[in-house]
């Protein structure tokens, strides 16, 4: 087995072990968090009605212009924002917060921290 299949798996065992313990509602949603090479993922899911909510990405195209010239980290804070804006707009205030398996620490703790600074509460 591969260094880069074993650290998906692993990833995976720890997002399963998160899932397990955390569900998104109509009034509370869940923030979730995806990181690919290039491109980082926001979406609020209802988890009860199995929808997705709110999906903000650094390919959305009303951020391209604000994150083209940013650090990673700076367009994983403004793609929080931009998603806590979207969910004022449709009156949610409170999520619960998913990190995927992916440790509390550079792009996802710049998503949470844009997030709280746009107004969301977890």
């Amino acid at each position: 087995m591969s260094k880069n299949n074993t650290k998906t798996d692993r990833r995976n065992k720890i997002k399963r072990r998160i899932r397990s313990a955390i569900r998104g509602t109509a009034e509370k949603p869940r923030l979730s968090v995806f990181k690919s090479n290039k491109h980082v993922y926001l979406q609020l899911i209802n988890d009860i009605e199995n929808v997705t909510i709110i999906s903000v990405s650094t390919q959305s195209n009303a951020l391209k212009d604000q994150i083209k010239d940013k650090s990673p980290l700076e367009a994983a804070s403004l793609i929080g924002k931009s998603l806590a804006e979207s969910a004022k707009d449709k009156g949610i205030d409170k999520v619960v917060f998913d990190r995927s398996g992916y440790k509390y620490h550079g792009i996802v703790k710049a998503a949470a921290n844009g997030a709280r600074e746009g107004g969301l509460d977890f």
